[in-house]
């Protein structure tokens, strides 16, 4: 009997066929509440008695590789984001590493708008006034004409594009890997970088991979080159900012609002800078996190864990062995 680790909150949480297709296998589960860091996934992994990983966004370093070997033969990453995983690593160890590409950028550029029009219409503040008993009404602004600059036009960076188009907005974008033809069709501006998307935007999403070269690429310097009172959207991962910089934006005036659905530390610290700051929306890492796209993104975790584990090509591999 194949034993697996399952980690993926979403996948354990949500109702649906994935859970079918694993018990079908007849697989022995052991189930945790993750993400896990790397001292727990260590504890977890130190008999080296799993067969395959069916894992989140818990810390999957070399170390705890290697302490899964030899008996591990694949982590099925559910979703799209693999920085927390060491897949170079995996690579050298001939561990295939399968992931979820396309299964949630309508889900996460959906969240993108509710995260702006919270913003740009007081909805969070102005809701809490109408509960309190308090008939306290703001005045809001519309995203029409508005100028939105997309850092990243890979499926969900388009998604978003063509959404802003549908509202009205003026959409300039920056990617190294660029298509003409998406760009052509919904009339979206190419900018010859990152600083000339800040400088030019009302707003600002961030939809890139969190590697060496983009972490932290939104810091103070930056945050000096967008127009004061702009607004920054953040559903790609916490590391692409400085929090202590956006903070201190937030205060001064320099940025009207930060929407952000992912943060450095998830959980955050009862302390975190960003909640006594004006104008935040923050929410709890649920951007790819409705039945739709769970279930698409379960199905093909789970699948991709069946196939290698059967000795099958996955739908989808981040490593080539």
């Amino acid at each position: 009997m194949n034993r697996i680790l399952l980690t993926t909150t979403s996948f354990q949480d949500t109702p649906g066929e994935h859970h079918q297709m694993l018990e079908k296998e007849g697989f022995e589960i052991v189930r945790e509440r993750g993400p896990l860091p790397e001292s727990r996934m260590l504890e977890l992994v130190a008999k080296g008695d799993f067969d395959g990983w069916l894992i989140g966004d818990d810390a999957i370093t070399r170390a705890v590789i290697q302490k899964s070997l030899p008996r591990l033969k694949v982590i099925s990453k559910y979703g799209i984001g693999l920085d927390k995983v060491d897949v170079k690593s995996a690579t050298e160890f001939k561990l295939p590493v399968t992931f979820c590409p396309g299964v949630n950028h309508t889900t996460v550029a959906e969240h993108v708008f509710g995260l702006m029009l919270a913003i740009y219409r007081d909805i969070v503040p102005q809701c809490n006034y109408v509960k309190s008993g308090n008939w306290k009404r703001l005045t809001g602004h519309e995203l029409f004409g508005k100028t939105i600059g997309v850092i990243g036009l890979g499926r969900i960076g388009k998604e978003v594009s063509s959404r802003a188009r549908a509202f009205g907005m003026n959409v300039v974008a920056f990617d190294l890997y660029w298509d003409d033809k998406f760009a052509q069709q919904y009339n979206v501006q190419r900018a010859g970088s990152i600083e000339d998307v800040l400088k030019v935007s009302d707003i600002v999403t961030l939809h890139t991979n969190l590697t060496d070269e983009t972490r932290h690429m939104i810091n103070s310097k930056r945050l000096a080159m967008m127009k004061k009172g702009s607004v920054l959207i953040n559903t790609a991962r916490g590391e692409l900012v400085e929090t202590n910089d956006i903070a201190a934006a937030l205060k001064s005036g320099q940025l009207l609002g930060y929407g952000a659905d992912v943060l450095e530390s998830e959980p955050p610290p009862k302390d975190h800078p960003l909640f006594a700051c004006p104008n935040t929306v923050l929410t709890p890492h649920i951007g790819s996190r409705t039945y739709e796209s769970v279930a698409r993104q379960a199905k093909m975790a789970a699948q991709n864990l069946i196939n290698v584990l059967n000795g099958q090509p996955a739908i989808a591999q981040a490593n080539k062995l």
